[in-house]
């Protein structure tokens, strides 16, 4: 909460945490554009330095996957602990849920996930294996709706969770369908880690996989992400620039799950979320 001295010239604001107390920090009222936008870039940094495979980071830590030097990554933590979102955990930092509200804006307005979900459910149930909708975010993909059917990775994925675009097969399609200029920047800006052998990084190696992708309309991607997990993944085209994927998700070599048939519900489920996404921006316009 931030309390603005209206009466006089040069007035004060005072930062407070999620309690209305106020921690002491006095800051000027008017911030420069460059500031703000300064003070924004490092606390997102510092929150997007966790993940589902490191849920708690030492400051140290902290520093070096935020790309911040030790001081400002302690002072960025400090003050979002203030504020609720990260906790102290011995000499450790964790994310608190109050991070969720950051997204749920995004969640809410975009319709998508309560669209999807009940897709994804019935697809889940239909397979036998679990099914996600993702977006895109950069270089990451980022899960806004999910139905598990049951754990088969060790990876801990929930909505929310991010995961690099291009050893995914929601990551392929989406990124497969972005404008040749926004795929080549994708492409030159994101870590092309490897996450197994598999994992495939050489840029030129993703633009011929990239291709195959969208001439087919969905890709597979088996053992890169995680050994022994397999995907495939379709596209949803959404009303008013809406692009999202849906995947499912099983173990690699299992008889029970063909591509075939993956590929078969998977379209079927994409086309009926982009029906149901076009009947609520319709009945948005005639409200």
């Amino acid at each position: 909460m931030v309390e603005r001295g209206a009466e006089r010239a040069g007035a004060r604001r005072v930062m407070t945490g999620p309690g209305g107390g106020k921690d002491g920090v006095e800051q000027d009222a008017a911030l420069s554009p460059d500031a703000l936008a300064d003070a924004i870039a490092t606390g997102l940094s510092v929150i997007r330095a966790f993940d589902a495979s490191r849920p708690a980071l030492t400051l140290d830590e902290v520093g070096e996957r935020s790309g911040l030097a030790v001081g400002a990554a302690r002072d960025a933590l400090d003050a979002l602990g203030r504020l609720g979102y990260v906790r102290d955990e011995a000499r450790a930092y964790a994310l608190t849920p109050r991070v969720l509200e950051l997204g749920m804006g995004y969640l809410s307005s975009l319709g998508l996930p309560a669209v999807a979900q009940p897709h994804l459910e019935r697809l889940s149930q239909e397979l036998g294996e679990s099914a996600s909708a993702a977006v895109l975010d950069g270089g990451e993909i980022v899960y806004v709706a999910r139905a598990a059917a049951r754990r088969i990775t060790s990876v801990r994925i929930a909505v929310g969770t991010r995961l690099p675009v291009h050893a995914t097969a929601m990551g392929r399609v989406l990124l497969a369908r972005l404008p040749e200029e926004s795929r080549e920047r994708v492409l030159r800006t994101a870590r092309l880690a490897a996450s197994t052998p598999r994992t495939v990084t050489d840029p030129d190696a993703l633009r011929e996989i990239l291709r195959g992708t969208l001439l087919r309309g969905w890709t597979e991607v088996d053992g890169e992400l995680e050994d022994g997990l397999r995907s495939i993944a379709v596209p949803v085209r959404g009303a008013y620039g809406v692009d999202a994927a849906i995947g499912v998700a099983t173990v690699s070599g299992r008889s029970g799950l063909d591509t075939a048939t993956a590929v078969e519900r998977l379209s079927t489920a994409a086309r009926a979320i982009e029906d149901d996404l076009r009947a609520v921006a319709l009945g948005r316009d005639a409200g």
